[in-house]
């Protein structure tokens, strides 16, 4: 299998540790804030089925089309969104590995093309950071942490791809997908690490 094939099904591991999280979200908990400065439950979880959606279209060979990343919404069913979007995503990125695609991200700043083992790091990198605001804004990120921690693979590739998101104070400013870097404390494991890498508290509680 190639390395993006295998990133493909390593990313299919993160999205049913965020679905496992989100499962647990009610409908009457989407107006709770969280760690997404200023954005409710019900904003964050438009926007990580947006995603899913933007990267399914790119996997499957959209070209730079910013409209294919819109929020959508996810009205009293969040897990049920989560899950049937993923599973399309998933299917679209092993479908891309399939054919050797490149992909194209609008959101990023050159848009790409990018290698498809670039995008699914992209995005499991999102999946994780964004499976911890929710666990967060329900206070059981402490176990989904523990988790991702003891996934060997999992927990290395998260922290190599927060490693490598761009700390440039002009990419780290209101607007843009992250804030600038924290410092990560001693106490904590590598999920801890790279969520201060990317500019959350990983101490954030609601």
């Amino acid at each position: 299998m190639s390395r993006a094939g295998e990133l493909v099904e390593l990313h299919a591991r993160s999205l049913e540790l965020a679905a496992e999280v989100v499962d647990g979200l009610r409908p009457d908990q989407l107006e709770l804030p969280s760690p997404c400065a200023g954005w409710t439950l019900r904003r964050l979880m438009g926007h990580i089925v947006g995603q899913h959606q933007g990267f399914a279209a790119a996997a499957r060979g959209a070209g730079p089309d910013l409209a294919l990343w819109a929020d959508a919404p996810v009205g009293d069913d969040p897990a049920g969104a989560f899950r049937r979007t993923g599973a399309e995503l998933t299917a679209a990125f092993r479908e891309a590995a399939a054919a050797g695609r490149d992909v194209w991200l609008p959101e990023i700043q050159h848009g790409g093309p990018f290698p498809l083992a670039h995008a699914v790091g992209f995005h499991l990198l999102d999946t994780l950071v964004h499976g911890w605001d929710v666990a967060a804004a329900l206070g059981v990120q402490a176990p989904f942490t523990a988790v991702v921690d003891g996934d060997e693979e999992l927990a290395a590739t998260l922290l190599a791809v927060a490693e490598a998101v761009p700390a440039a104070p002009e990419n780290r400013v209101p607007g843009k997908a992250f804030a600038p870097r924290r410092e990560a404390g001693t106490a904590g494991g590598r999920f801890d690490r790279a969520l201060a890498l990317l500019g959350r508290d990983p101490a954030w509680k609601a």
